[in-house]
């Protein structure tokens, strides 16, 4: 079948409400920000001139066709986007702290992302994809988590690239064991996988990020790894090489999104030059302009409406 689309995600999608300072009464203001990492992800890569698609579900109600509206003004493909009667769209609340890092609040018992069912799936979107890309969120409740199963296997037989991050949030979770047992099913099917500093400790229960690699790669055999470390930059792990590139220094305001951004950008760079043959080069080329895409995201509000321009990368990168 043709590859139509350059990446089709699955997963959640959601409104982010940021803190925008006080009004005149001293009542905190929030911000409604689309958002949703695997959606975030097809933002910057709509951004790069990728094609993307979206499958999920969403309320109908308000915030889930203002989230409809969002991307299809982004020209993301929403075909796979189905509206529920019944279930609201959920809701996170964005908690941020002085350093700009931040913790989360969930409105999602349930809402309308853990909804969706295996009939729902648009699997001609995965077949017509070069790249699937889905998270843990999918798969913290049924049925929503049958869909994903039934989804991957669509995009393996489909020859897919499949890329996945993990994006742990603990809250979300019955137990933080169901948590690991997720991003243990997710890295049995990767190609590719971005993790960020803290969820490599968890899962593996090394300190030492390098041992923590390890220890994946020979488990699971996963092709390519990218390890995020925030502030300090990003790492590659590919066939017995690794490639480290520093982060970049900026006024930070607001972390949410970064992770999203530099995976958005390190697909593209993917699907510039395959996965087989990559240099340590190219890697690195991939590292620095992810981190740039990302470190100028934490400098905005939210995450889709957000995502840097290629401009704006390229002005980051010859400071």
């Amino acid at each position: 079948m043709d590859k139509i689309y350059d990446v089709t995600a699955l997963g959640e999608m959601l409104i982010d409400f940021t803190l925008n300072g006080q009004s005149s009464q001293g009542n905190n203001m929030f911000e409604a920000c689309p958002g949703g990492a695997p959606c975030n992800v097809l933002a910057m890569l709509n951004k790069l001139g990728r094609k993307t698609a979206f499958i999920g579900k969403v309320g109908q109600d308000q915030f889930g066709r203002l989230l409809k509206d969002t991307i299809d003004e982004l020209g993301i493909e929403t075909k796979g986007l189905v509206l529920d009667e019944q279930i609201h769209t959920t809701l996170a609340f964005v908690h941020t702290f002085p350093d700009g890092d931040r913790e989360f609040s969930f409105y999602r018992k349930p809402g309308a992302d853990m909804m969706l069912t295996e009939e729902e799936v648009d699997y001609g979107l995965i077949r017509q994809s070069k790249v699937f890309h889905f998270g843990t969120l999918s798969m913290t409740d049924e049925p929503v988590m049958s869909a994903t199963k039934k989804a991957l296997e669509t995009a393996k037989e489909a020859g897919c690239l499949i890329s996945f991050d993990p994006n742990l949030r603990p809250p979300l979770w019955e137990s933080l064991d169901k948590a690991k047992e997720a991003m243990e099913f997710g890295f049995r099917y990767c190609d590719i996988l971005k993790i960020s500093d803290n969820e490599i400790q968890f899962v593996s229960g090394k300190e030492d990020y390098d041992e923590g690699i390890l220890y994946l790669k020979e488990k699971y055999k996963i092709p390519l790894i990218f390890l995020t470390m925030g502030k300090d930059g990003s790492r590659a792990y590919y066939k017995g090489t690794r490639v480290e590139r520093k982060g970049f220094r900026v006024k930070a305001i607001e972390t949410t999104g970064a992770g999203d951004t530099f995976c958005g950008c390190a697909i593209g760079g993917i699907l510039d030059h395959g996965l087989d043959m990559l240099t340590e080069s190219q890697l690195g080329n991939i590292l620095t302009y992810a981190n740039a895409g990302a470190a100028l995201i934490t400098m905005k509000k939210g995450a889709i409406r957000s995502m840097p321009e290629p401009a704006e990368i390229e002005a980051l990168l010859h400071k």
